[in-house]
């Protein structure tokens, strides 16, 4: 067996989220993903993505909740590992990260920042603009896009970024916010009306326009 005990209790474990949610920007909702500014060395002052140490008697799911809301006051709506990263040459200490990826509604991301206290060291950035970042985290962010991007294609994910009740539109809008592209609006609808995963309800979105019907997904048991 090759390695000391010595160099196995050297190596340590994090545990990183990548959260997406939409936020408003001038060209209407865009998916964004918040940042931490590194507070010591090493990278001093870099953006990071959120995290933490691994405590011995944690879980892991426990461990990426807990640094999420301890570094951006969140707490997500899905959570979902993602993915380990252990390159030896990632950080100047061997560090296995293991990193999760997550969702938040967005009427919920102000409420919970103001009801825990806004930690000033952190802010959102456009995921299609994100600054260089310490260590492999831009590798991160871009791989977690990837798979939501993939992933959003087949499955319900998107009522991660979504309340509990919407209109067809605000779906499409979160889709194209995903995407990162405009998507037809006949097509959209004609597909998602013939799903089994939406179910109508009796309420409506009144505004400027006609009255939209609000749908739900099915809920799983």
């Amino acid at each position: 067996m090759s390695g000391t005990t010595g160099d196995r209790d050297a190596i340590g474990v994090a545990v990183s989220t990548v959260i997406f949610s939409l936020r408003s920007a001038d060209e209407g909702e865009r998916l964004m993903l918040p940042l931490v500014r590194r507070t010591r060395e090493p990278h001093l002052g870099s953006w990071a993505l959120p995290g933490g140490w691994l405590d011995p008697a944690e879980d892991l799911d426990a461990a990426a909740s807990r640094t999420l809301a301890e570094t951006t006051a969140l707490q997500p709506s899905y959570l979902e590992q993602l993915y380990t990263f252990g390159d030896v040459a990632r950080s100047p200490s061997r560090t296995i990260s293991i990193v999760y990826w997550a969702l938040l509604r967005s009427d919920l991301v102000d409420a919970q920042r103001s009801r825990a206290g806004a930690p000033e060291n952190v802010e959102w950035f456009d995921v299609d603009a994100v600054p260089p970042l310490a260590f492999d985290h831009n590798r991160i962010a871009e791989y977690a896009l990837w798979r939501l991007r993939n992933k959003v294609a087949y499955s319900r994910i998107a009522a991660g970024l979504l309340p509990d009740e919407f209109t067809l539109t605000e779906l499409r809008e979160v889709y194209e916010a995903v995407l990162g592209q405009r998507l037809d609006p006949s097509n959209f609808r004609r597909l998602l009306e013939g799903s089994d995963e939406l179910v109508p309800t009796e309420s409506f979105r009144t505004g400027k326009h006609r009255p939209a019907r609000l749908y739900r997904y099915v809920a799983h048991s």
